[in-house]
């Protein structure tokens, strides 16, 4: 019943993908902005997002979007430079797009999120990474009344870390209750994905984000010990860890909540573009994601997960004996 859904993101996916590629090999300084929180922001993040609305509005009017990326930025006249490369960009990819048009379709991303149906994308999730020429996605799921119903991952950087990877970058799927598939981008053959089948975490292999910011590396560190995982973690950017995970490549990725200053540990909350494509993709291969508490991940109260703290996924047969290590670190009942 999603047959029109899932071809709509899977072809945005890929032309998003196409564009970011297409950027990486011309990059320079000039077209990096930094946000009010200081992170980076490209213009192949401005341009796939533009890409991405404009294929599921034209397939889906009626559908709302939320993305990360907003046209504030664009419209400013010191990124007058920035905007026209934006639209180079989007016009390699779909020669229809105008300025206006592609300032629109950056603008339409921004629903609140909430009940109902409603996308959300990550335009490049792993900015960082993609600066590096490492690993980042392109993200986009669909949500309906709080439930991660498809969810698509573009890893255009990703095949070498993959035992069943190859060609040029790797996109991953799924469809709620119909598996999860994995397939070169731009080809047409896919093929059913599952996570391993270990049935003790000491023969995991974990995997976790190179920004620092972003988890609690101590911890991490010390669940990996209570695991008794001796192999060393797997590092990288974005969502494509979600993809390592629902391949069998990985058995473990942790979102840990870091504690401020007066060793809280709730004051930061994940951002729903971040996880949704990757919870479900996960999911459908056999393995599970909540957060550090044993909850289930609840996409229905705005753009962040606001209700959960930190993510827990990994594969299915380890996956209580991880959130037992990660409740005993932080101290949870």
């Amino acid at each position: 019943m999603y047959q029109k859904e899932l071809t709509t993101a899977l072809d945005a996916v890929e032309k998003a993908c196409a564009l970011c590629q297409l950027v990486a090999k011309d990059l320079i300084p000039a077209h990096i902005l930094n946000k009010a929180d200081k992170s980076p922001v490209t213009i192949a993040d401005f341009a796939a997002q533009a890409v991405i609305s404009t294929e599921i509005a034209s397939a889906f009017p009626r559908d709302k979007i939320t993305g990360e990326e907003d046209a504030t930025a664009l419209n400013q006249a010191v990124n007058v430079f920035i905007k026209e490369k934006v639209l180079h960009y989007c016009r390699h990819i779909n020669p229809a797009l105008t300025e206006s048009r592609v300032i629109s379709a950056i603008a339409r991303c921004n629903y609140t999120g909430g009940r109902g149906r409603f996308w959300t994308i990550d335009p490049i999730d792993g900015t960082k990474g993609f600066l590096r020429k490492e690993q980042y996605a392109v993200a986009l799921a669909l949500v309906e009344d709080g439930e991660v119903m498809l969810g698509v991952l573009g890893c255009p950087n990703l095949s070498a870390q993959l035992e069943s990877g190859g060609g040029s970058g790797c996109c991953f799927y799924a469809v709620k209750g119909e598996g999860a598939y994995q397939k070169p981008i731009a080809a047409a053959d896919s093929h059913r994905i599952h996570t391993d089948s270990f049935t003790q975490a000491s023969q995991a292999v974990f995997c976790q984000s190179v920004e620092t910011g972003h988890t609690a590396k101590g911890e991490a560190a010390t669940i990996r010990e209570l695991l008794r995982i001796s192999k060393p973690p797997v590092e990288m950017d974005s969502q494509a860890k979600y993809a390592l995970v629902a391949t069998g490549d990985a058995s473990i990725y942790l979102r840990l909540p870091k504690k401020d200053a007066q060793g809280d540990i709730s004051a930061y909350r994940e951002k729903i573009w971040d996880h949704a494509a990757g919870k479900i993709i996960i999911e459908e291969a056999g393995g599970k994601v909540t957060d550090i508490k044993g909850a289930k991940l609840e996409f229905f109260h705005g753009r962040e997960l606001s209700h959960n703290l930190g993510v827990i996924a990994a594969s299915g047969g380890i996956f209580l004996e991880v959130l037992n290590a990660v409740k005993n670190v932080y101290g949870i009942e």
